[in-house]
Formats: structure tokens, C-alpha cells, sequence
């Protein structure tokens, strides 16, 4: 799969300008873009249910679909086939869970409730996982700090840390079934342990340095039933082997394996990761996030439900994701070439990789 889009590549010094414009707005606001991105969408942001529903219903019916062909086949082409098509279903699907903690609770009725049944709980990673965490992700001055849970300088680290933090995604299948199967059920009995487990393994982050902080309220209520029903399915698959062998379980994890990989490559390139832990104003963030606007198709494949758009949502948080490709177009056709707005558009996945590989190989 191409994982780049097919248009021109930047010129040489578009990383320099983008730095420079990001370093220009470290503490003032480009006024003039975010109040444009306000006037013109004044009539976007509702979610909409006869979106939201057949997407995730779909995704969601051709991704265990694809699972099942694929333990069920002897044709190893045929399995590789459908598990590929599967994966990239489940991790749209999944992908889901991003527009859970901006949308509004009362926005879509039942959806929370229905993507936990379906996706959440049977791939061991329900909504209370993200919700609570990513919106810190979003607070302007914690953005990019040690308070962040999911920023790391990554273009500021060593080389061998890019490829680690790729590779080790690959080991998240196991990783979900060992919590929630049996490090949850151990910590009931074992306080210090379930202290550990909730602010250490309990949250969707990358930052080694973060520490989730209790559950409160109703939000609490929705912890408890959404780690229950985790914990039984993990025991269920953990002792799956013993009635029907090993095969669907570790077919299953190959294509969740996958999954997960692909979901880590798009993290790799959501940010420039070139903040080294001051805060930001909204506009420093917006250039260090990343936008692969249209032509292609692939940033649609690897960057599902609105994540190519990526800069775009931390300029409008709440915007639904059907709603996020007229927004980029109208604030595009508005502020024109050359402005701040164009600086956070990049051309694909493999450039971005480039950029920031070449950036950790600077002597620092």
C-alpha cells in the first residue's frame, strides 16, 4: 500500500519556514486565521447520526467479517487478502474513539454505548481509555509539556527511537489482553496494584512520563462497566485455546497486530514533534501538527475519520469529522497561499517520516 500522496514533494526549505513561522507564533495567535475559522464554519460542528452510524456499523461488519474468513480459509492468499482488507476496517472502527471524547455525550444517543459494545470492549480498549486523556492533549498550556500525554519530541530524540516507537505497536494485542485479563482482576485484590494499573496502563498515551489521575462522578460509573466487560472478553480469549485451538486467536492478534502498526505510523506523523516542552499558543500548535489535505486517496486509508486533518481539528477541536474536509476547503479558499493556515499542509506519510528521521540525525 502507497503510503504517500501522489502530488509534488515540498522544496527544500519548507521544513525551515514552517520552524520559523511555528517559532514566529510561540507567543502570539494568528488572530486573522483563527477568526476565520470561526466566521466560516458557523454553520458546521452537528454531528450527524446518519453519518456516524453506518460508518462505524460498516467498518465495523467488514472488519470481523474479514477476521473470520481469514481463521476459516486454508488459502493463504485469500487469508492474507481479507486479513489486510480487516485490518484497515478495525482501524477505522476503532478510530472512532477520537471523535467519542470531543463530541458532545447528549450529540449522538446510544453511539457511545454501541461503539463500546461492538468495538470498545471486544478489542480491549473502550472509550474511558481516551476520554479524560486526549482532550489534556488539547489544553493550550499543556499541550507539548510533560503534562501531555500524547506528545513526545520525537524529532529531537536519537534515530533508533523512531523505529522503536513503530515497532513496539506491534506488541499492543498482547499488551490489551494482559491488562484488562489479568492485571485488572489481580488489582481488585492487590490495591497498590490497581493504583499502578489505572494511572500507568489505563490510558491511550505515549508520554512513559504520564500519570492518570483518579475517575470521578459519573464518568467513574462508566470506567467500572466498560473495564468488566473488557476483563471478561480478555479471560474468554485467553482460554479460547482450550476449546478451539490456537489458530483463530492468533490470526486474530496478527491482524490487530497490523492494526496497531498502522495506527503508530499515523501517530508518527500527526505532529513535527518539535516542541521541547514549552507551552504554545493555539497557532504554534496548529504548525506543529499536521494536515494531508486532498489530492489522493491514501491519507483517507491511513488516517481515517477526519486524522488527516489533523492540524485543522486542534484549530476546531469539536468539528465532527464529516465535517472537516468543507472546513479545510473554505479556510484554504479564504487565507490562500503562503499563509499560516498553508503551513501546517503537508504532501504525505513517507515525507513526513523523512522529516522527521532527518531532523533526529542533527547533532544536538
Amino acid at each position: 500500500m502507497t503510503m504517500h500522496q501522489p502530488i509534488s514533494p515540498p522544496k527544500s526549505d519548507a521544513p525551515a519556514k514552517t520552524r520559523a513561522k511555528r517559532e514566529d507564533f510561540q507567543t502570539q495567535d494568528d488572530k486573522d486565521m483563527l477568526r476565520a475559522a470561526r466566521d466560516l464554519t458557523k454553520d458546521l460542528g452537528k454531528a450527524r447520526g446518519s453519518i456516524y452510524w453506518p460508518d462505524m456499523l460498516i467498518s465495523t461488519a467488514i472488519g470481523y467479517g474479514g477476521i473470520a474468513v481469514a481463521i476459516m480459509t486454508e488459502n493463504l492468499a485469500v487469508a492474507i487478502a481479507v486479513g489486510l482488507v480487516a485490518s484497515l476496517a478495525m482501524y477505522r472502527s476503532l478510530m472512532f474513539i477520537h471523535e467519542l471524547t470531543h463530541i458532545h455525550k447528549n450529540a449522538l444517543p446510544g453511539f457511545r454505548l454501541g461503539w463500546n459494545l461492538l468495538v470498545g470492549i471486544p478489542m480491549m480498549a473502550p472509550s474511558f481509555m481516551y476520554e479524560g486523556v486526549h482532550v489534556i492533549h488539547h489544553k493550550r498550556t499543556q499541550y507539548g509539556t510533560i503534562e501531555d500525554p500524547e506528545y513526545l519530541p520525537l524529532a529531537l530524540m536519537k534515530p533508533w527511537s523512531l523505529p522503536l516507537f513503530v515497532i513496539v505497536a506491534l506488541l499492543a494485542p498482547v499488551a490489551v489482553i494482559v491488562r484488562s485479563g489479568i492485571l485488572v482482576p489481580l488489582s481488585l485484590a492487590i490495591p497498590p496494584l490497581r493504583k499502578l494499573v489505572w494511572e500507568r496502563a489505563s490510558s491511550l498515551s505515549i508520554n512513559p512520563d504520564f500519570r492518570r489521575k483518579p475517575a470521578t462522578g459519573d464518568f467513574a460509573k462508566q470506567v467500572r462497566w466498560q473495564q468488566f466487560g473488557a476483563s471478561i472478553w480478555a479471560i474468554i480469549v485467553m482460554l479460547s485455546p482450550l476449546a478451539i485451538g490456537w489458530r483463530p486467536l492468533l490470526v486474530g492478534m496478527a491482524i490487530l497486530s497490523l492494526t496497531t502498526l498502522l495506527n503508530q505510523l499515523r501517530t508518527l506523523v500527526a505532529h513535527l514533534w518539535e516542541n521541547e516542552g514549552a507551552p504554545m499558543t493555539v497557532t504554534a500548535q496548529y504548525l506543529d501538527s499536521v494536515n494531508v489535505p486532498p489530492p489522493g486517496i491514501a491519507a483517507e486509508i491511513w488516517a481515517p475519520v477526519g486524522l488527516r486533518y489533523h492540524a485543522l481539528h486542534h484549530l476546531m477541536p469539536s468539528m465532527p469529522y464529516h465535517d472537516l474536509p468543507e472546513a479545510h476547503r473554505r479556510l484554504e479558499k479564504e487565507l490562500g497561499d503562503g499563509s499560516t493556515y498553508e503551513g501546517a499542509n503537508h504532501p504525505g506519510m513517507l515525507n513526513l517520516v523523512g522529516r522527521i528521521a532527518r531532523s533526529t540525525m542533527i547533532p544536538r
